[in-house]
């Protein structure tokens, strides 16, 4: 029988895509969403992508008796929980919502996988939980500093519910996968980031602009102590984080696990300024991207990429896929979407 995952948030852009490698490494999936910032039709995508029938529940994960009776419909031994709200201006403006929101649901399926005996859990976890680090690149051992917004403190709070629970409950593992950037689609442009409203990351806003929907790309800041002076980042390919999420799972049901609680950088181990990445992004398409600078934005970090040697020799896991291929993929998807050739 095959082992099953439920994917919180599974119709959002990284679960989606998670769900498709899943389902490929022989894993069956149980998707819950409240498609707050997302659509049914992703998980359509899905099933189109791989040809399973992929059971989905509209469930929000703050709803703990709504919720509850998803673990008692299926079996499952496994969660990858992603269902959380994810724009760091946006928890500067709406803080309470999203300490309730990201805090909250991930209590509510800790509390279910104990009382229901479940015991492993992939936790969606964020490099903004170093804040801005003295030293680059991040390492897993690299002190976390202060987040620098109410997204990156619920990650950092989550994480040590996570490790608490896991230290406290000797039968529950949990590994939180703290990933860089995720970016690009899958190469069947049949899903890809799709935000409600005006996009708060950065490719669908190229994509956007550069498919004339939105008429210029501001970049927040050319003043920081970066070669370029915008923003660095390191963008991993969406298939590429996928695919960690997978091998975590693997880690856990074959009981690899070095201790109850363990983390990991998702990344390339490579920054990239945002004006190289919009650069790229029209040298690769041969589509010129409207931009202009604007002020810093409120909760951003300055630098920040990782150093994965760990994952890679722990999880036997590394990002393949190159930025020019990311890019091309995340343009074919917006093309998909507007029906443009």
């Amino acid at each position: 029988m095959k082992e099953c995952v439920l994917v919180t948030g599974g119709a959002g852009y990284i679960g989606t895509h998670t769900a498709v490698e899943l389902i490929a490494a022989g894993y069956d999936v149980v998707v819950v969403d409240n498609l707050s910032n997302s659509e049914r039709a992703a998980v359509d995508g899905v099933r189109e992508i791989t040809g399973a029938e992929i059971p989905f529940e509209q469930v929000d994960c703050d709803d703990k008796a709504a919720l509850a009776g998803v673990f008692d419909k299926y079996k499952f031994n496994s969660v990858i929980h992603f269902a959380a709200s994810k724009a760091v201006g946006e928890s500067v403006e709406k803080p309470l919502l999203y300490y309730r929101n990201n805090i909250l649901s991930l209590v509510n399926v800790l509390e279910l996988m104990r009382e229901k005996g479940v015991r492993n859990i992939v936790f969606s976890s964020s490099c903004t939980v170093y804040g801005q680090p003295e030293v680059l690149p991040v390492t897993e051992q690299t002190p976390r500093q202060p987040a620098t917004s109410p997204y990156g403190n619920t990650k950092q709070i989550c994480e040590d519910i996570l490790r608490d629970t896991a230290a406290a409950y000797g039968e529950l593992y949990g590994i939180a996968l703290r990933y860089f950037n995720p970016i690009g689609a899958h190469p069947s442009a049949l899903i890809g980031e799709l935000p409600k409203g005006v996009p708060g990351n950065l490719v669908p806003f190229i994509t956007q602009t550069a498919a004339g929907i939105r008429p210029c790309l501001s970049i927040f800041g050319d003043d920081y102590d970066t070669p370029d002076g915008s923003a660095v980042r390191d963008y991993i390919d969406v298939v590429d984080l996928a695919r960690a999420h997978v091998v975590a799972v693997d880690r856990m049901v074959g009981g690899k696990s070095r201790s109850n609680y363990e983390f990991f950088n998702v990344g390339t181990g490579r920054g990239r300024s945002v004006i190289e990445l919009v650069e790229t992004f029209e040298k690769v398409t041969g589509v010129e991207v409207p931009h202009k600078i604007v002020g810093r934005r409120a909760g951003d970090i300055e630098k920040i990429w990782a150093d994965t040697t760990f994952a890679n020799r722990e999880l036997g896991w590394k990002a393949t896929r190159p930025i020019e291929e990311t890019l091309a993929s995340a343009w074919a998807w917006e093309k998909h979407l507007r029906g443009m050739k």
